[in-house]
């Protein structure tokens, strides 16, 4: 088939941390997870914005939960499209990270025939967003279903995506460690240099303190990039304004031919798990 922007919609949950996505792009929507303090939910960037949980997170004194959204939430989006779009593309977080993804099929599969194609991120945040732009891109010049289904596997091969976290005690208790566990529990002020691969949580060094950790990111992108037009970066950030704007800074020193496509915060979902403090950046060549 044939896809353009005009046939072809694409739909993100609330992990891919950008809220204003609909305002930006027509065809675009945004399915929120659910973030629990207590007896209370609310849906993510919805009901409770980065900001207002972040805020608190620092005075609650009941530790936040999530939970996926449900077919129902997935169905609702896929019809509403559905009546205007011949084709919709369903881009989420990690299947191994979350329920999202299956719920999302369960949707589809409810909707029938074969409107609407999955697409695993195998990531989160704006390793999701970054997928979907580049998807756009593609939409705006016109593509098929062939070079979709050729080009996300690339997407996933060849990305770059490091983060650190103040401490693990988050991905540790939501079970989203992956084997990075291996570095819980280590001296304080040890940072890990983390990445999401295969939708797993992996542990690549630790270094003690934030500029060695800065330091990690500053040899990756020296070592992993060139300067050039085509290459893509985001960063973002769990209630750490200023650590974003050091990887800003960076990448302007580094790489001032890149583009820096995405800029954001860790919503109430991903930054329950990662803990504020939470700091990242990724990047992609891509010429679209």
């Amino acid at each position: 088939m044939n896809l353009t922007a005009q046939n072809t919609a694409i739909v993100l949950d609330s992990t891919a941390d950008y809220p204003n996505a609909r305002d930006e792009h027509a065809g675009w929507r945004v399915v929120p997870l659910y973030v629990n303090f207590g007896t209370e939910s609310f849906k993510d960037g919805v009901d409770l914005t980065a900001h207002e949980f972040y805020e608190r997170l620092r005075t609650s004194t009941t530790l936040p939960t999530t939970s996926q959204p449900t077919p129902a939430d997935f169905l609702a989006v896929y019809e509403e499209l559905a009546q205007s779009y011949e084709r919709i593309l369903s881009i989420h977080l990690a299947a191994n990270l979350s329920g999202t993804f299956q719920s999302a099929a369960t949707a589809a599969a409810e909707l029938g025939g074969d409107r609407v194609r999955l697409i695993d991120s195998e990531s989160a945040s704006v390793a999701i967003s970054m997928l979907a732009l580049a998807i756009q891109r593609r939409l705006d010049r016109g593509t098929t279903d062939e070079e979709i289904e050729a080009f996300v596997p690339r997407y996933l091969r060849e990305h770059g995506l490091l983060f650190t976290v103040d401490t693990l005690e988050f991905l540790a208790r939501g079970g989203r460690i992956g084997r990075a566990k291996a570095f819980a529990g280590q001296l304080m002020n040890v940072k890990p240099i983390l990445s999401i691969r295969d939708g797993e949580v992996i542990p690549l060094k630790r270094v003690r303190g934030n500029r060695k950790a800065f330091q990690e990111f500053v040899d990756a992108l020296r070592a992993q990039t060139e300067d050039t037009p085509s290459l893509r970066v985001g960063i973002a950030h769990a209630d750490a304004p200023e650590r974003m704007r050091e990887l800003e800074k960076m990448v302007r020193d580094l790489r001032p031919r890149a583009q820096i496509e995405q800029e954001t915060v860790l919503g109430a979902v991903l930054g329950a798990h990662a803990g504020p403090g939470t700091v990242g950046f990724f990047w992609f060549t891509d010429d679209g």
